[in-house]
């Protein structure tokens, strides 16, 4: 499938609704469950969701538009959240993640962007020349690829517990990779 802007912000702007639904009100052994050590929960992965908006989705945007090609981003610091206080309730972070994201496609549409501007260049820290449209596809699958993990961890919980239905269950028994 091709990135398309419109599509692409659909997903992104139903995220945070998502995650509210999936994990507004529940208690902390579904939120802070990990897959085992170097693995993140539901909790922390929510944290790098409010991080990345916050450091790195739009104002990478912003960085290519200005200096294309000529300077690289700035490198982002994935883990972050995990040196951060923990102690904010997950209603207070999936509010703060909803406000944050909702900032972040204002200013994505306020910029009116244009297929020109999607096909502009910019400079990757690690990965070398990359185009908008890539960079704001991303987004949209990183979105995606942690609602996935959000969703394995909390299954894997249950891992022991659904006994030889496991067989049939692939997210309790999926490779852990964070």
């Amino acid at each position: 499938m091709e990135f398309d802007l419109t599509t692409g912000m659909a997903v992104l702007e139903r995220t945070p609704s998502v995650l509210r639904a999936l994990l507004g009100g529940l208690p902390d052994g579904w939120l802070r469950a990990t897959e085992g050590p170097g693995t993140w929960s539901a909790y922390d992965i929510l944290g790098h969701l409010i991080h990345g908006d916050r450091t790195n989705w739009m104002p990478r945007v912003e960085h290519l538009l200005r200096h294309g090609q000529s300077v690289a981003f700035p490198a982002f610091e994935r883990e972050s959240m995990l040196r951060e206080p923990t102690g904010e309730p997950v209603l207070a972070r999936l509010e703060t993640f909803a406000a944050v994201r909702a900032g972040s496609l204002a200013r994505l549409s306020a910029m009116q962007l244009t297929p020109n501007d999607l096909d502009r260049r910019g400079l990757h820290p690690e990965l070398g020349v990359v185009e908008l449209r890539q960079h704001l596809a991303t987004w949209t699958a990183h979105d995606l690829s942690h609602i996935a993990q959000i969703v394995r961890v909390m299954a894997r919980q249950y891992g022991d517990a659904v006994g030889p239905w496991k067989a049939y269950l692939p997210l309790v028994s999926a490779v852990t990779r964070s």
